[in-house]
Formats: structure tokens, C-alpha cells, sequence
């Protein structure tokens, strides 16, 4: 999500895999009336992508309740168990973790800052130990003091995947765990001071494997955002997050919504990232995709909290209407639409069928499926997106002259994988997504062409990767050959793009598997190895050779590199684009 470079002083055989920014310890403040912090000026609105750079409708006013909508359902609101960026965006409202991205305009946004700790971490020992110290006065909802003991206990808590299975494997895979070491739940007894030591109240120290310069990035994970042991109620405690940020539950409905109210127990002396404008949120989940886009439209609603932008209805309304068209953004992101095609359903565990699959594919009708080149994207020929360092421009799949796809190439494959006259397989995407259907369709026409048959099988996007699509036993079994996915970078370096869809290491088989497709021991040693150069412009070059090496195994489809088309609210202010999460920014909203 970032582009500049980590400024951490480490030394000695650092894994210097950071390039994104970070900030002083002193904080941020969030956009003011006057419109000049966070480097963006105050924005006139009826201005075509002014909060790409600006404001729209600065005001420190507080007051007003906000009202977003999810076409589907969150994957969680549990800190430990969500994995979608629109989550994390939206998490800060009633969390606070170690560290946290600005509240800013646009690359501003990309900067780490501190939340709950007072400063950046403290590297230490070649950059295998992390220490941070939290400033005083923090406090649950319900006026307990927080403590280290409390963010380390968060982080154990997340270690269990099958209680959290949507989470990601970043502390699983980097802290120095005792042997066997299963999360705080069944290994209750255990000792992890090997791991993550809290020597007192305000000092938790964190214990790698190996030396890892770009750890402030972790620190800045959901799963730092503390929880009270006595409070944890497992796999329910997403039903009442006992909150830490400027707001806290109301009342949460799974399946249909919940409210946001403000938490009383916030202290904006311990807070200069938040504001804190409006009184509360109403958020509905489970909302029909194209509703959610009139809705906005008419005023009667504030955000598609997805973030992934408006749908081609709406895209005809807007764009032809200079009025709409001047009240909407169009940003790009760190963002890959792609189409896992799964090695482990047959016919496709053989590589000529995988590419036949890659050789058939029309990428204009693709591209259209997802919105056009405006607001679906570029056409991919890769997995690293052009914004990420080691993008190298290459296609090893040539799909013709007019991009509609090379069918004598794809008949050629299919009869190397003794399939000449095409086979079946199941295509899965999420329900309540209607571009990733149309996108799947679009597949399904392309494919076609050749004998390769697709049935279309829609899933839930709550448990898409937890039960379905990301489940390899479950994706084996209902023969999901291909599963239309996506994913933007957790920060803007080759690993924080490509290690949790690629790294095979991360499946898992209780579910919850960001990567679905990419099983290559070669791809894991290559990882391994840009882990350990520290020359920036050699570990680059590892991450395009892990792109290209991805490629030749064709586990990957790509799609579109992203631009989406948002609509501003209405009835907002403070409304701009933080290119940490490609979206608006949630956190600096308020209400006119």
C-alpha cells in the first residue's frame, strides 16, 4: 500500500525488505478545517478526482451519524480474523493498534505513525528484536487500563487459524514461538516469552526467528489492536469488540448490520490521528451491490464501505453526467483482480491445462467484466502491480495481436495435456460481487471457445477463503479448478504483495488461505531468499523472478491492475483518498 522507503535504523544483516514510509514518533494529526494537513490542500467539490490530492468539504464539525453499507458481510470485525482492506480501514474507528497509517491525503496516507505505542519500534540484534513502548492513558470501553499483557495476548489469541481462519500467518510465521506452539487457547500454559516478552505494563518486546528490518509493518496489523483475556470470548468475541478507538458496539446484528456510538472512555489527549467528528455509524451488510450505488447517489447514503468501486450500472450514470462525474474519484491501487486456477483439481494439477487456460482467456472482455479500462483497470500480464518495485513489464502468455486470446496456443496446450477436445471445471466468486461474476462469465464465454466448460459457483464473501474457495479440501472435493480472487498489497514491497498469496506455506487446511493456488518449493526458496538480501535492487530483482517463475507455473490468471471509480457522499466532509487503502479514508470522515 505504500511506495517510499522505511526510514529504521537497523544494522548488521538486516532483512531490508521495507521500501514504503514511515513517520516520525511524534504522530499525525488528522485533515484539518484549513485543508493543508496530511500534504493535501482544502478541495473545492464538483472537482473530477479532488480528493485524490485535496479535501472535498473540510470541516472540524462534529455532530451527525454516518451511514455505509457491505454488498456482502465482513469477513469479521475481530481484529484477530480479518483479512479484506476496506476491514482495516474501517477497524481504526474502534481500535487502536501499535501503529497505525495516517489519517492523510494521498501518499501521506501511505506513512506509519504511532497509535497505541509512543514512537516506532526499537530495533535491536540485528534487527531480530522489536520493542515498543505504549503511552499512558489508553483505556478499554469499559475504563480498564491497557496494557502490553493485553497486546500480547491479542497477538496469541491469532495465532489459532482455526479459530481465526481468515487472518493472516504474519506473527505465525516470523515470531520466535516455543516448539509446537498452537495459540492462546490450546496452548493456554505455555510460555511465549520466546516470542513476545512484556517486561512491564508499557514495554512489549517482540522475539524474530531471523532478522527482519520492515517489522513496524506488523506492528501496524489488526492483530496489535489489544483484547482483554478476560473479555475474549473465541470465535464470538467478534459479536462485542471491547473497543479501544474513538467509538464502540451498540449493537451488532451478524448478517444484517450494526451501529457505532462514540466510547467514552477515549482519550483524545492519547490520540492525535483521530478526530472523532461524527457521533456514531450505522453500517447495513448484505446489501445489493447496485442498490448501494443509488443509494449514494441519491444522498440517502455515505459509503460502499468495500471500496472497490461503483458498478456498471451506476458507471453509465456517471461518467456521461458532468455533475456525477465531478463528484466521484478515480484512483489506482496496489490492487490485482485475478483468477486463481488451483493445481489441485484435475485436470488442471497438469501445467498444459493451466495453460490453456492462460492462452484462451480474452483479457479485453475481462477487463470490461471488471469495469473497462476507467474503472476496472489495466490489462495484467503479471502479478506485480506497476506501483510495486520489481514490476518488470513481460507476457508469457501472448493473448493476441487484439487480446482476445491465442486459441491455437490454448488447442496446443490442451492436446499436451491430453485434453484435446477441452474438460470441465467449476469457476467460484463472491455472491454479493456482481463484477466478480460478470468477470467469471466473461471466462466462461472465452474459455468455451475451446471446449473448456465452466460452471459458475457463487459463494458467500464472508467465508469465501474460510469454508470455500480458500479451503483446499472443500475447493478439492467441489472441483473449484478456477476461483476469481483479488488483492492489494499490505504494504508496497514485493513481500508485502506476493509472499501471503504465493508462499505455499501459508495454505492451510482448516481454510482461510489467502493463496489458493500457488503450491512451488522453488517460489518458497526464492522467498526465502529475498528474506535474506539486503542489497535493495538484488531483492527487487528476486521478487520479478518470483513473479515470472509464478507465471511459468500458470497457477495465476491475471486480471486487471486496479483503478476503481468512487462516488463521494453528499452529506460528508472531510472526504479524501489514503493511498494505504486505495479507498476513501474512513477515519477522517464527518458529517455536514
Amino acid at each position: 500500500m505504500l511506495r517510499r522507503r522505511l526510514a529504521v535504523a537497523a544494522t548488521g544483516a538486516v532483512l531490508a525488505l521495507a521500501v514504503a514510509a514511515c513517520g516520525g514518533g511524534s504522530g499525525s494529526s488528522s485533515p484539518s478545517s484549513s485543508g493543508d494537513a496530511a500534504g493535501g490542500g482544502a478541495a473545492a467539490t464538483g472537482e473530477f478526482n479532488a480528493a485524490l490530492t485535496g479535501i472535498v468539504n473540510p470541516s472540524d464539525k462534529k455532530g451527525g451519524i454516518l451511514k455505509f453499507a457491505n454488498g456482502g458481510d465482513w469477513d469479521s470485525l475481530d481484529p484477530g480474523d480479518t483479512y479484506y482492506g476496506y476491514s482495516w480501514n474501517f477497524i481504526r474507528l474502534y481500535g487502536r493498534s501499535l501503529l497505525m497509517f495516517k489519517s492523510a491525503v494521498g501518499k501521506e496516507g501511505n506513512q506509519l505513525t504511532p497509535d497505541l505505542a509512543e514512537d516506532l519500534g526499537t530495533p535491536s540484534d540485528d534487527a531480530k528484536t522489536w520493542t515498543y513502548k505504549l503511552k499512558k492513558g489508553i483505556k478499554f470501553e469499559d475504563g480498564t487500563p491497557v496494557t502490553s499483557k493485553d497486546v500480547k495476548y491479542a497477538v496469541e489469541r491469532s495465532f489459532d487459524k482455526e479459530v481465526f481462519p481468515d487472518g493472516y500467518t504474519y506473527f505465525n510465521d516470523f515470531l520466535d514461538w516455543p516448539k509446537d506452539y498452537k495459540g492462546a487457547y490450546k496452548s493456554k500454559d505455555v510460555n511465549t516469552d520466546s516470542a513476545i516478552e512484556t517486561p512491564d505494563d508499557s514495554t512489549i518486546v517482540f522475539h524474530l526467528k531471523q532478522p527482519l528490518s520492515n517489522f513496524d509493518y506488523f506492528a501496524q496489523l489488526p492483530a496489535t489492536i489489544p483484547v482483554p483475556k478476560d473479555k475474549d470470548t473465541g470465535a464470538k468475541y467478534k459479536e462485542h469488540i471491547i473497543a479501544t478507538g474513538p467509538y464502540k458496539f451498540e449493537k451488532n446484528e451478524i448478517g444484517k448490520g450494526f451501529t457505532l456510538v462514540r466510547n467514552e472512555q477515549w482519550d483524545p489527549a492519547t490520540d492525535p490521528n483521530r478526530k472523532a467528528l461524527p457521533d456514531g455509524y450505522e453500517v447495513s451488510t448484505n446489501v445489493n451491490a447496485d442498490d448501494i450505488d443509488n443509494r449514494i447517489l441519491a444522498g440517502d447514503l455515505d459509503i460502499d464501505v468495500a471500496g472497490i468501486g461503483i458498478q456498471p450500472a451506476a458507471l453509465g450514470r456517471v461518467l456521461p453526467d458532468p455533475a456525477l462525474k465531478a463528484n466521484s474519484d478515480n484512483p489506482t491501487s496496489t490492487r490485482l483482480w485475478y483468477t486463481s486456477i488451483n493445481g489441485n483439481v484435475p485436470p488442471l494439477d497438469n501445467i498444459d491445462c493451466r495453460k490453456a487456460v492462460e492462452y484462451a482467456t480474452d483479457k479485453v472482455s475481462l477487463q470490461t467484466a471488471w469495469g473497462g479500462e476507467f474503472s476496472g483497470g489495466q490489462i495484467a500480464t503479471s502479478l506485480l502491480p506497476p506501483a510495486i518495485p520489481g514490476h518488470e513489464d513481460f507476457n508469457l502468455y501472448p493473448p493476441g495481436a487484439d487480446n482476445k486470446g491465442d486459441l491455437t496456443k490454448a488447442k496446443e496446450a490442451l492436446t499436451a495435456c491430453g485434453q484435446p477436445d477441452g474438460f470441465e471445471t467449476n469457476i467460484s466468486y463472491r455472491a454479493e460481487r456482481p463484477k466478480e461474476k460478470a468477470a467469471a462469465e466473461a471466462l466462461q464465454q472465452s474459455l468455451g471457445r475451446v471446449g473448456i466448460k465452466l460452471t459458475l459457483k457463487p459463494f458467500p464473501q464472508a467465508d469465501y477463503f474460510a469454508l470455500y474457495a480458500g479451503k483446499p479440501g472443500y475447493a478439492k472435493d467441489n472441483k473449484i479448478g478456477l476461483a476469481m480472487n483479488g488483492w492489494q498489497s499490505d504494504w508496497p514491497d514485493g513481500f508485502g504483495f506476493l509472499q501471503q498469496i504465493v508462499d505455499s506455506r501459508v495454505i492451510r487446511d482448516t481454510g482461510g488461505s489467502s493463496n489458493i493456488s500457488v503450491r512451488d518449493p522453488e517460489v518458497d526458496k526464492l522467498i526465502d531468499q529475498a528474506m535474506k538480501e539486503t542489497d535493495t535492487d538484488a531483492r527487487n530483482a528476486i521478487w520479478t523472478q518470483i513473479d515470472k517463475k509464478v507465471m511459468e507455473d500458470s497457477f495465476i490468471l491475471p486480471n486487471v491492475w486496479t483503478k476503481t471509480l468512487l462516488v463521494r457522499s453528499k452529506n460528508a466532509t472531510n472526504i479524501f483518498v489514503n493511498d494505504a487503502y486505495g479507498m476513501y479514508d474512513y477515519l477522517g470522515m464527518g458529517v455536514k
